[in-house]
């Protein structure tokens, strides 16, 4: 539980100790500055983690600078797939999207692909409380030069999530900068081919989707093809005569 005191006004924010969020994420970020400093945590500025070393989360490359879209605005590709969520903080994914940002992006207006695509919950899924936090604690000018996020494979999910808790949740814009992109063909609309390179797995996802659009509904393939296997009724009724006639 939270608890902060204003003049004589009161705010509680109660947060139940099994939803495996960190309560500091729903705070604003002077609140979480706040709470931060009571706890005795240290805090970090921005400017801190230049010279920290991220060689590990490079070699992974869930985050890349490549090209540009059609308007201009320098493309910075994350593959959630590669992203290995439990095993990297929360503080040092701040860190490292930071530091890649103010070197690689240290002016001019930018846009994220975001590719969403096979993307598991428990695996590789930061959670979107989490984004919202490392989003809040970027510098403004790194928030304003942010112009749109190409949202690719969304899922009903995701959807969801964003259409029921996104404009609450997301704030300082990032809401009205997402743009949904259900295949890979419609990304072409806004980004030349070649300026942006799409994993095997992505590709692989796509074609999944183009043959079986349920999928996007959180519908699952029948890649077993259970749904062609005749029933036991089904098989006697139409084998019965011919095997009765083979074996008499």
């Amino acid at each position: 539980m939270a608890m902060r005191e204003a003049s004589d006004d009161l705010s509680v924010v109660v947060l139940a100790s099994d939803l495996g969020v960190d309560g500091r994420t729903l705070l604003s970020p002077s609140e979480r500055r706040l709470a931060e400093e009571e706890s005795g945590e240290a805090t970090w500025q921005w400017h801190d983690c230049m010279e920290e070393d991220f060689s590990d989360l490079e070699q992974l490359q869930f985050l890349r600078l490549q090209g540009s879209d059609k308007a201009g605005n320098r493309i910075l590709r994350i593959v959630g797939k590669f992203f290995p969520a439990p095993v990297v903080t929360v503080e040092r994914l701040k860190r490292y999207v930071t530091q890649k940002i103010n070197m690689d992006l240290a002016e001019g207006p930018f846009c994220i692909v975001y590719m969403h695509s096979k993307v598991q919950s428990g695996d590789n899924n930061p959670g979107m409380s989490v984004l919202r936090w490392i989003y809040e604690d970027l510098p403004s000018h790194f928030k304003d030069r942010l112009k749109v996020v190409y949202f690719l494979h969304p899922g009903i999910r995701s959807r969801l999530a964003m259409a029921t808790l996104g404009r609450w949740f997301l704030t300082g814009g990032l809401y009205w900068k997402i743009k949904y992109v259900s295949r890979i063909e419609y990304l072409w609309e806004d980004i030349r081919k070649g300026q942006v390179e799409i994993p095997e797995i992505v590709s692989e996802h796509d074609e999944v989707l183009e043959h079986r659009p349920l999928t996007d509904y959180g519908i699952e393939p029948d890649t077993l093809h259970f749904s062609e296997v005749p029933t036991i009724r089904h098989a006697q009724d139409r084998y019965g005569d011919k095997w009765s006639r083979d074996f008499m």
